[in-house]
């Protein structure tokens, strides 16, 4: 059992927030955007980090990490990248991979909205956090906590960020 703490677009803004709900958690996933290395860098040394980059991130952080981020935990076959889109309307590269080889869980960012969906097209979880940073349109700010169990997913969190 994996407790998995996830946010995404937090465009280089630390909130000691994180580390209060993200204490109980074995891992921090961080969806794209954000931001910094130096950000990346203050997660990885919280918690075992895994993340990809996101359409603002320069140089160092595309070097530091991928695109898209294929792993397995507790048996639940993962798939994250920052701009994929959501049941009805993925991105033609997602789609082509949902198509062909679909994940148990696809986790997106990017559009600063929240949202869990089932996918029964691809029988796959589709989460996207929201955005726990504070540039951009979203009113309120968002990360979850789920935990990832011999193949199940569960417990999902909500927690808003005022």
């Amino acid at each position: 059992m994996k407790k998995i703490g996830l946010l995404s677009d937090t465009h280089n803004y630390w909130d000691e927030r994180y580390k209060l709900h993200f204490e109980g958690c074995d891992e921090v996933w961080h969806a794209g955007d954000i931001g910094s290395l130096e950000l990346a860098l203050k997660f990885e040394a919280f918690k075992p980090f895994r993340a990809v980059y996101g359409n603002i991130d320069d140089a160092k952080v595309r070097t530091a990490y991928p695109e898209f981020l294929r792993f397995n935990v507790e048996n639940v076959d993962v798939l994250m990248t920052h701009i994929g889109g959501y049941p009805g309307k993925y991105i033609p590269k997602v789609r082509d991979i949902l198509a062909s080889d679909p994940p148990k869980l696809f986790i997106c960012g990017h559009s600063h909205i929240l949202k869990i969906i089932y996918d029964k097209k691809y029988n796959c979880l589709d989460i996207n956090p929201g955005a726990a940073g504070i540039y951009g349109f979203h009113k309120v700010r968002t990360l979850l906590r789920f935990v990832l169990d011999e193949g199940n997913i569960r417990d999902l969190e909500v927690v808003e960020l005022s």
